[in-house]
């Protein structure tokens, strides 16, 4: 829905769109490397710290005319018995049973080992079709590394190097042989995005798992679960929406020169993607500074806003205090509402308050009724004299939606009073309910004839 040359100023059955293949393996094994370099960007993190990847993500491919989603997981260490190895693991085997077909992704250059064995053990029983990538063959004649791997009882392995792309398109083939003719649905019209962001420990995936009625996305009571901007789609009231739960936003400084830094920058680009954004914060905590920060971040990108107090069953936080805190300090003026992850109070709405909100920001305002509007304004509140002078509004259209633009036509520029400004862009929120919509309005002086 973003216009894309803008620059200047309850559960929902999930949708599969196109066929979906999985890319499993041991920690550390370059699954993420090898799906950016497929894919020809880098929506993956990546990071030489083994472990980075934690839920499962959709990353987008097209090979030879035909489209698929690769779905990154987490690595599966079977012998790793931790709390967070266990969630991945879950996490990894719910993306296999979703999956079309199957990448198993194995380290060359290490060679065959255990958890390789314990895996591929699983591998064999599926359903699905499965193809063994043995990937770090950065040579051409690495390619006798794949070999060893024939041991897994999955077929003939494909020799691959994720940093150099040796062998990639071998397996690409292989990947679009193994989907075979499956259908391909058509994406429906007016698809939004809308992604949940906020400070670390909010609780932003639980209130994704909530929305979705399924545990899509790790939850852990330690900050910084989520390393990447998890995309999943669903429909909510024959509307295709694409909810993108996302690590949580810190200062910069905080985070350099560490896998968080990545992660801080999928958030960002995320953010720059959608056309909702849902800001979560910690009601026991109250709004803070970096929530507005988050806030003002999406306003920018030119995201519409909603802001939601969320943990509000273990609160006695005054929502009419933060509703007047947020409309004092924020421009944008969103909306405020109280939600509990946990209990699923106030839950059930948030994905149709996202889509009414993108649908105000696409709405287009008739210029005759903006041209009266503006002259209401003007006669009701008319705009300060500046040097014995005072602005004139000559005329004023629509330029773009999503998020809205204006044009307005006026004397001169230099009369403009910022407060007045403000003033004029109040009143049409009021009027048009824009209120967590960004507005653009450029006061455009009048040609003189000759110019």
């Amino acid at each position: 829905m973003r216009s894309p040359d803008w620059r200047a100023g309850g559960a929902w059955p999930e949708m599969a769109r196109v066929p979906t293949v999985a890319v499993v393996g041991f920690p550390n094994v370059g699954k993420s490397t090898l799906i950016n370099r497929l894919a020809g960007g880098r929506e993956a993190v990546t990071h030489s710290e083994a472990g980075v990847t934690r839920d499962r993500k959709r990353v987008r491919c097209e090979w030879n005319g035909r489209e698929f989603d690769l779905l990154d997981t987490g690595g599966i260490d079977l012998e790793d018995e931790t709390e967070m190895a266990a969630d991945i693991q879950r996490q990894a085997r719910l993306g296999m049973e979703e999956a079309d077909a199957i990448v198993m992704v194995t380290d060359g250059r290490a060679g065959l080992r255990s958890g390789d064995a314990e895996l591929a053990r699983q591998l064999r029983a599926s359903p699905v079709p499965v193809i063994v990538a043995a990937n770090k063959s950065d040579r051409p004649s690495d390619e006798y590394l794949a070999a060893e791997f024939h041991a897994l009882g999955l077929g003939d392995p494909v020799a691959v190097s994720a940093t150099h792309g040796i062998g990639t398109g071998d397996l690409l083939d292989r990947v679009v042989e193994s989907l075979g003719d499956r259908p391909v649905k058509e994406q429906d019209a007016g698809g939004v995005r809308v992604a949940v962001i906020g400070r670390p420990n909010v609780g932003k995936s639980s209130l994704v798992n909530r929305m979705l009625g399924d545990e899509r996305v790790i939850v852990s009571g330690r900050a910084g679960t989520t390393r990447d901007a998890i995309d999943t789609e669903v429909e909510v009231d024959g509307r295709l929406i694409t909810l993108v739960d996302t690590a949580g936003l810190r200062r910069r400084s905080k985070v350099a020169g560490t896998v968080d830094h990545y992660a801080q920058l999928r958030s960002e680009r995320a953010i720059e993607r959608a056309d909702v954004a849902i800001v979560v914060c910690d009601a026991g905590e109250g709004i803070r500074s970096e929530d507005f920060k988050a806030a003002e971040m999406a306003m920018k990108a030119g995201c519409s806003t909603l802001i939601v107090m969320n943990k509000w069953d273990v609160t006695e936080c005054d929502i009419d205090d933060t509703r007047a805190r947020v409309e004092r300090k924020m421009r944008l003026r969103p909306e405020v509402v109280t939600c509990s992850a946990k209990t699923g109070r106030n839950v059930a709405g948030l994905l149709s308050r996202a889509v009414e909100l993108a649908d105000r920001a696409a709405q287009r305002i008739p210029t005759p009724g903006l041209n009266r509007f503006i002259s209401e304004v003007v006669t009701t509140t008319p705009p300060p004299s500046r040097r014995g002078r005072r602005l004139k509004l000559l005329y004023a259209a629509q330029t773009e939606v999503s998020p809205p633009r204006f044009k307005v036509q006026v004397n001169d520029r230099r009369l403009i009073v910022r407060d007045w400004a403000y003033h004029l862009e109040n009143r049409l929120r009021e009027s048009y309910a824009l209120n967590g919509v960004p507005l653009v309005i450029d006061y455009v002086p009048r040609k003189r004839s000759g110019d």
